[in-house]
């Protein structure tokens, strides 16, 4: 009798490893991060941008973008959080086809693929 493994399709996933990884993360950032609730940490984040061009965000349409933002944030989560796109995709309540196709949308695969990232860094 042979025992079947998984294969595991998001093995080492983790977002926050990719950021350390391009040294856009630490852990003492990390902590900090950890104390604010997620909405803090947009307007913080909102903010920074609008500093960096003067906050002349006119024209940006934010309350629109915000959708697209969301989700492909949970998409990442989603994929570092479980073993398979395939368990990512019943957590995000979608079929395999649509969450593959938001996937490419979103261009997930490349944001993952870390042996492509090496290489251009070099």
């Amino acid at each position: 009798m042979t025992v079947q493994t998984k294969k595991i399709t998001t093995k080492s996933k983790s977002i926050i490893k990719i950021l350390k990884e391009q040294n856009l993360l630490n852990d003492q950032l990390l902590v900090s991060l950890n104390s604010l609730s997620l909405e803090d940490l947009i307007a913080v984040k909102l903010e920074l941008a609008a500093n960096n061009i003067n906050n002349r965000l006119y024209g940006f349409d934010i309350w629109r973008a915000l959708h697209n933002i969301v989700q492909e944030a949970t998409l990442k989560f989603a994929i570092s959080a479980t073993k398979s796109k395939k368990d990512a995709s019943r957590f995000l309540g979608l079929t395999y086809l649509e969450f593959l196709n938001i996937c490419k949308k979103y261009q997930i695969n490349e944001f993952f693929d870390t042996d492509k990232k090496e290489k251009h860094n070099d």
